[in-house]
């Protein structure tokens, strides 16, 4: 079987690097890819207008798999299927779950699917009239993609109205806030649940944390993510029924219901409240950099796996997890998630995997035989271990061990973890 991952970052990194480890995959092709990516799949870099299909069909690729969500809102899976061409991802129409916040907001109200009390608009004066009248904080959402960005928690009416004004007039996230979705604030601990998912069957994968702020305790601007580890303890095996029974199954159901079964990864971020688990948001693929810390702990062939969703015939018995924990400790440039520095030169890159580390890269690029740094994210470094603390004491042996001017990153990723483990 030869496979084809769209994409160029860590996501798409780990995607090739496990999917490389089938025993039916002959083959992994990774397009535009990175140079990073040469250590698991063939890289097929591409210039101007990028058809995917012709270069699946060109190349006898048996399965593609696309990490970023921007190509499958844009419909890819959709002509993948024209053209007869198996593709792991949801349709342009069930990609709206991410797509848009209004459409996955309005979809768990009508399926009694438990999330925040809301409201949507498309005028700036009705969303801040409607804002004046809340409590706080208050949670503004940017409708469209806004790379895991668009998210502001209001403390006060000034912060909401400032960032109600930027998302619609200032066209802050590049016009995915022309529509907002206000919402309540939700106390509780995020986790994320990924699932596997064939359009009727949902297979949850083992639960994690990320961690979104850029500084320590949870401090500072949103991140696309500074760091995950898996399995998330806060996500007992009681809420995980509770997961699967209140949200991931109804809405799988809902969205065949509806017309636009959901194949692919279904990714439910999720609060853990003191009334039970309730959804953040949903994505319609893979998340970074969770899938970073799952896809190791997967004990199985995940190239089986996409074909038995692709195909309808998805069962929980060919799904196993290995014991232990897994932590990812993302290195980011100096300035991130701001404007930020690039092009500097990074060492350690070897001594780190022969700390018993993955490094898997986000943002690189080669000249030479030497990388540099290329992107807001660099680097994610992931180690597996028996115990969490075990896991992420060997992450953070593999981070000492890479240097560039500048670099940033947590310190504490994995610690919720710990204290829950503590109890």
């Amino acid at each position: 079987m030869k496979v084809l991952v769209i994409g160029t970052g860590g996501r798409e990194h780990a995607l090739a690097w496990k999917l490389a480890q089938s025993p039916q995959v002959t083959g992994v092709f990774a397009a535009p890819g990175s140079m990073a990516m040469t250590d698991c799949a063939s890289v097929i870099p591409m210039q101007g207008s990028k058809d995917y299909v012709r270069l699946a069909k060109d190349m006898g690729i048996d399965l593609t798999v696309a990490g970023p969500e921007t190509v499958l809102v844009d419909g890819l899976a959709d002509r993948f299927k024209e053209a007869g061409l198996a593709f792991f991802g949801p349709s342009g129409a069930a990609a709206r779950i991410e797509g848009s916040k209004k459409f996955a907001k309005d979809l768990m109200k009508k399926y009694h699917i438990p999330t925040a009390a809301y409201e949507s608009f498309t005028e700036e004066k009705d969303a801040i009239a409607y804002a004046e009248k809340q409590n706080y904080p208050l949670v503004i959402k940017a409708d469209g993609l806004a790379a895991g960005k668009g998210v502001i928690i209001a403390a006060t009416f000034e912060e909401a109205s400032k960032a109600i004004h930027d998302m619609m007039e200032g066209l802050a996230f590049n016009g995915a806030g022309r529509q907002v979705v206000i919402e309540e604030f939700m106390e509780g601990e995020e986790a994320s649940v990924l699932a596997f998912c064939d359009g009727t069957h949902v297979v949850p994968m083992i639960p994690s944390q990320d961690h979104k702020r850029v500084y320590d305790n949870d401090e500072g601007p949103n991140t696309g993510g500074m760091g995950a580890y898996a399995p998330a303890p806060v996500v007992t095996d009681e809420v995980m029924q509770q997961v699967y029974d209140r949200i991931l199954k109804p809405m799988v159901d809902a969205m065949r219901t509806e017309g636009y079964p959901f194949t692919g990864c279904l990714y439910a971020g999720l609060m853990i409240t003191s009334e039970g688990p309730k959804v953040v948001e949903f994505n319609c693929r893979f998340g970074d950099p969770e899938t970073e810390v799952v896809l190791p702990m997967l004990d199985g062939d995940l190239a089986q796996i996409m074909m038995d969703c692709v195909h309808g015939t998805l069962s929980p018995d060919s799904i196993k997890w290995k014991k232990g924990y897994a932590v990812d400790v993302v290195m980011a440039t100096r300035g991130y998630p701001g404007a930020h520095s690039s092009d500097d030169k990074i060492s350690g890159l070897r001594e780190a995997e022969q700390e018993g580390c993955h490094v898997f890269h986000a943002g690189t690029a080669l000249k030479g035989d030497t990388f540099y740094t290329a992107g807001g994210r660099v680097l994610n470094v992931v180690a597996m271990a028996p115990t969490l603390e075990e896991a992420r004491e060997k992450a953070y042996q593999g981070v000492k061990k890479i240097h560039w001017d500048g670099a940033q990153y947590r310190t504490d990723i994995a610690v919720k973890g710990l204290r829950h483990l503590k109890k």
